[in-house]
């Protein structure tokens, strides 16, 4: 069993996570606008890889995704325009970190994508109570999402203790 990551190289995680999520997609954005026409490069690349195809897709349809929702007008007021972006930016770090809940083996990664989960859905809701947005209707919480293989992957690791003993 691996040890727990100290915090200090956790908050260092996180940020290379980040910033690894934010560069591709901000190359392919900047590809779409560049040539006027969206990249191929996530094709390609799935052809180049079979086997980590379903990733890729789930992953480029995440980032695809994210980018467009980025896409918003300006309202006048700087701090809702900022949540109106950061949003989006979030759920797609939460939509690729499940992927690699899916489909990733390395299980100091997969506990690094359940943080991501947790931290950035905490910043989401901290985020629209800063500009007064009402939360969106509290859902159970998933606890597992189905791997590659249809085995569940759990998350997180403290979700199946029974605190009752």
């Amino acid at each position: 069993m691996l040890s727990p990551v100290p915090p200090p190289v956790r908050r260092l995680l996180l940020a290379a996570a980040f910033v690894g999520a934010a560069v591709p997609a901000l190359a392919h954005d900047m590809s779409m606008h560049m040539s006027g026409k969206p990249d191929a490069g996530h094709q390609h690349t799935a052809d180049r890889f079979p086997e980590e195809a379903p990733f890729l897709k789930e992953n480029a349809a995440a980032m695809d995704k994210m980018m467009a929702d980025m896409d918003v007008a300006p309202t006048g007021d700087v701090d809702k325009d900022f949540v109106a972006m950061m949003v989006p930016h979030h759920q797609g770090a939460i939509d690729m970190a499940k992927a690699v809940l899916r489909y990733g083996k390395n299980e100091q990664l997969r506990r690094l994508a359940q943080e991501i989960i947790v931290t950035q859905q905490q910043e989401i809701a901290a985020m629209r109570l800063a500009v007064d947005e009402p939360l969106p209707p509290s859902v159970p919480s998933p606890t597992e999402i189905p791997t590659a293989g249809g085995a569940p992957a759990a998350y997180p690791a403290h979700a199946h203790h029974d605190h009752a003993k």
